[in-house]
C-alpha cells in the first residue's frame, strides 16, 4: 500500500491530487481480477481520486460491476478472500460495500453493470474530469466540510449531496458530440 493512501476510521482528511493514484488503481485493480477469475466483473476508478487535479480523501474508490444475471455471493466470497471486510448495503440499495487496509485505503463498490447506482458514478466521474470548473468548485467545497466536520463523516457526506446531484443532473443532460463517456480507467 502506498503511503499516499490511507484513512483512520471516524476521520475525514482531504489531501491534494496524487499522481499515483491511477497506478494504485491499476495494481489494484489487476490483483482483484486476478482475485477474481473467473468470475466477469468491470472494475473503474471512481470517486475523486479518479479525477486527475482533485482533491480527495486518500482512499481509492473501485466501482465493480457485476453481469446482471450474476448471483452477487461469489463474488462477495471472493472480495472477502482477497482481503476485503464487507460492509453490506450500508443504506445503499444495490450496492455492496467493502473497505480494505488499517487505516482504511480501499473502497469497493459492488454493483449491476448498468444499474444507476453505476451509471451514475461514471457520469460523475466524467462529467469532473471534463469540467475543471465544477472539479475546482467539487474541491473548495470538499476542503470547506472537511474543515468544518473533521471527525463527522455523515455530516461531510451529507454536505456533499446537494452538489453531487447537480453535477449527476449536468452529466446527464443531452450533451453536444453524444451521451456520457463509457470509457474505461
Amino acid at each position: 500500500m502506498s503511503s499516499s493512501l490511507g484513512l483512520a476510521s471516524g476521520t475525514v482528511r482531504v489531501v491534494p491530487y496524487d499522481p499515483e493514484w491511477p497506478r494504485l488503481f491499476d495494481a489494484e485493480a489487476l490483483r482483484l481480477r486476478e482475485a477474481l477469475a473467473p468470475l466477469a466483473i468491470v472494475l473503474e476508478h471512481t470517486g475523486s481520486t479518479s479525477v486527475p487535479g482533485l482533491a480527495a480523501k486518500p482512499v481509492l474508490d473501485m466501482l465493480a460491476g457485476v453481469p446482471s444475471d450474476a448471483p452477487i455471493e461469489p463474488y462477495i466470497a471472493a472480495l472477502v478472500a482477497a482481503g476485503y471486510v464487507h460492509r453490506g448495503e450500508q443504506g445503499v440499495p444495490g450496492r455492496e460495500f467493502f473497505r480494505r487496509g488499517d487505516p482504511r485505503s480501499y473502497h469497493i463498490h459492488l454493483t449491476r453493470i448498468g444499474s444507476a447506482f453505476w451509471y451514475e458514478h461514471i457520469i460523475f466521474r466524467d462529467y469532473l474530469r471534463t469540467h475543471a470548473d465544477a472539479r475546482d468548485d467539487y474541491a473548495r467545497l470538499k476542503r470547506a466540510l472537511a474543515d468544518r466536520f473533521p471527525t463527522d463523516r455523515g455530516a461531510y457526506i451529507d454536505g456533499k449531496a446537494s452538489f453531487i446531484r447537480g453535477v449527476i443532473a449536468r452529466g446527464k443532460a443531452p450533451q453536444p458530440g453524444g451521451p456520457p463517456s463509457e470509457r474505461r480507467s
